[in-house]
């Protein structure tokens, strides 16, 4: 009986009730960021990521759209876009999940045990099988570079136009430059 837009409202009050930080993108429940922890007892512990989601019309039939917006070294998230490659979500979902699971069960699984086997990270993928050590400390880094509470705030997805707009003090500092050389 219920409707999908009412199980949305649902899922996503459910998800704001279990002390997620949602921050909706648009007047819809459709878009939305999560501030998501790395798992305690893993390399990504202390890491704190802005996920991205997106409920499709047909919502709860089918799966909602997941990435971290901030970077992260997974052999199962894609670099560049974020996108995550989660057989759970994108293959095996059902109407009995929720958003609550993605958050609790399906993402803390992802990071806890990553599947090398089918990568969208490659390389992350290849030195997790030649060397965890050298993996996991790569983790790290990334978690220390750009998992931090400020990497995640309101202008997490403009950080790089952030920088393109900084090209206007490089501006100033090329004409300097220039006229220092001209004799």
């Amino acid at each position: 009986m219920s409707s999908p837009s009412k199980r949305r409202e649902m899922d996503l009050m459910k998800l704001m009730m279990s002390d997620y930080k949602v921050e909706m993108i648009n007047d819809g429940m459709q878009e939305f960021y999560v501030e998501f922890h790395g798992p305690k007892d893993s390399p990504y512990q202390g890491g704190l990521w802005r996920i991205r989601v997106e409920l499709p019309d047909a919502y709860p039939y089918k799966s909602p759209s997941i990435g971290f917006v901030n970077k992260i070294y997974h052999p199962n998230v894609d670099e560049m876009s974020g996108s995550v490659c989660l057989d759970v979500i994108n293959q095996t979902w059902s109407p009995m999940f929720d958003l609550v699971n993605v958050f609790e069960v399906f993402l803390p699984q992802l990071l806890l045990y990553p599947n090398p086997a089918d990568p969208l990270n490659g390389e992350a993928a290849a030195i997790m099988m030649r060397d965890r050590g050298v993996y996991e400390q790569r983790v790290k880094e990334y978690c220390e570079k750009y998992a931090k509470p400020e990497d995640v705030g309101a202008a997490g997805e403009d950080k790089s136009s952030d920088e393109e707009l900084s090209e206007d003090d490089y501006g100033s500092s090329d004409d300097e430059v220039a006229g220092k050389a001209d004799p």
